[in-house]
């Protein structure tokens, strides 16, 4: 059964059994992110570009409680007094530390008590006759924000040193034959976003027209060998690749490779939570900012895709002129489609997953690495801010990037063909990789 099966949007059993899988598979997720250090490592701070674990921890409770159980359930507020100490735009990530924050048997405590509280508020709110529970939309909201959190201390883990605290086996190898390069996508219009994606988020929606002229897109993100060529070839040495903002980033940070890249003994190494290794040639590239995907574009002769190209390449069926919910289908992601929810903790090959390729024969634009696009992050026609303008507003403009796809590290409850993501340009310590594309040539 799919989200968009009418059963799953109508029928309060269905909805109340999807909502509680979504929110208990977060918190299964958070609590492996949470237990597998000392609490001396949940109370530090790894890097300032980061919260210290256990303030995600206590955050994803207080969120929950805000949302599920004092607006949803329109009961008082269990700890009002944190209220501020947990405000992501009261305090920037740098100043946590110094916050009284929930020591971390406390925060465990704090965010299942709420949780208890909320699977009751599920199990007895009708999810009707109010846009915040209307298709279980607020316990989807949370769900998603829980997962969102979980990569956060995602990228935490990988930020912090000492010896390897997660597992995992890695990724499938790809059973699949020479690939081409790129693939044409067709110009004209298609359908870009949603109105009736029950749990999307306010930037997401509403479905509108675009019309996109033909492009080509490449057929793989970007690997780590491909990448390699570019920083053999001087490219960050070459200002002509640069724009002047990143050319000044990578001067001033003497910045010559990938985030967790060195050399060593004549080969490229990166570290990976905890663990150095060669870099492996054929996964895509991570840990780059967009300043960098775009500068190794223009070395390449190409550019970045647009938003609205990335989103056509993913979701347009030319057979049949509709959009797709995921580039294989509107069915749910299954292990088989793509590389998420932190089954693996890296990327898989380029040119894995077939079963997950778009009508075009594009891979791996869910799941693997989330893609910098050449686009603004901006509302789209008709925009709404649903149910509070700090999720998306506040951030349109041009200083932040759309990135789209999901990474291993997403959670298919938050990831799919219109969620878009985004990020300053010279954010590296995410899990942002890319692909590029080309104009094609009018015939």
């Amino acid at each position: 059964m799919t989200a968009t099966d009418p059963a799953t949007m109508t029928d309060p059993a269905a909805l109340r059994q999807r909502a509680l899988a979504a929110l208990t598979t977060a918190r299964e997720r958070t609590a492996l992110l949470t237990s597998c250090v000392e609490d001396d490592e949940l109370t530090a701070q790894h890097s300032p570009l980061m919260s210290p674990l256990v303030w995600d921890l206590a955050h994803i409770g207080n969120q929950e409680e805000q949302w599920l159980w004092r607006a949803v359930a329109g009961r008082d507020a269990l700890r009002p007094e944190i209220d501020s100490i947990y405000d992501a735009f009261e305090h920037p990530r740098a100043t946590r530390p110094t916050l009284p924050l929930l020591p971390p048997a406390e925060a465990r405590a704090y965010a299942s008590d709420v949780r208890g509280r909320v699977l009751d508020v599920l199990e007895r709110t009708p999810l009707e006759g109010r846009p915040l529970v209307e298709a279980a939309f607020a316990f989807g909201m949370i769900a998603q924000h829980e997962q969102q959190h979980d990569e956060t201390m995602l990228i935490t883990h990988q930020l912090r040193r000492g010896p390897a605290a997660l597992s995992a086996p890695p990724p499938p190898a790809p059973k699949t034959g020479p690939l081409p390069a790129e693939v044409l996508v067709p110009g004209g219009p298609f359908t870009m976003g949603t109105s009736d994606e029950a749990w999307a988020l306010d930037n997401e929606r509403p479905a509108h027209t675009r019309v996109v002229p033909a492009f080509f897109i490449d057929t793989v993100p970007v690997t780590n060998g491909a990448y390699m060529a570019f920083v053999a070839d001087g490219g960050y040495t070459d200002e002509r690749w640069w724009q002047a903002e990143g050319w000044d980033q990578i001067r001033r940070h003497g910045i010559e490779a990938p985030l967790f890249w060195h050399r060593s003994g004549g080969q490229w190494l990166r570290r990976r939570f905890g663990v150095t290794e060669p870099v492996p040639e054929d996964e895509p590239v991570v840990h780059v900012s967009w300043y960098e995907a775009d500068a190794y574009a223009r070395w390449a002769g190409r550019r970045l895709p647009t938003e609205a190209e990335w989103e056509k390449a993913a979701r347009h069926d030319p057979a049949t002129g509709r959009s797709r919910r995921y580039p294989w289908g509107d069915a749910d992601p299954a292990p088989v489609h793509a590389n998420l929810g932190q089954r693996h903790l890296r990327p898989a090959a380029a040119g894995s997953y077939p079963e997950g390729a778009s009508p075009l024969g594009v891979r791996q634009l869910i799941g693997d690495v989330w893609e910098w696009t050449s686009s603004d992050f901006l509302p789209y026609p008709g925009f709404t801010a649903f149910p509070y303008k700090e999720y998306s507003e506040v951030f349109f403009g041009p200083a932040h990037k759309v990135l789209r796809g999901g990474s291993f590290a997403v959670d298919a409850v938050a990831c799919r063909g219109t969620f878009r993501n985004w990020d300053l340009p010279v954010r590296r310590q995410i899990f942002s990789g890319f692909r590029t594309a080309r104009n094609a040539e009018p015939v």
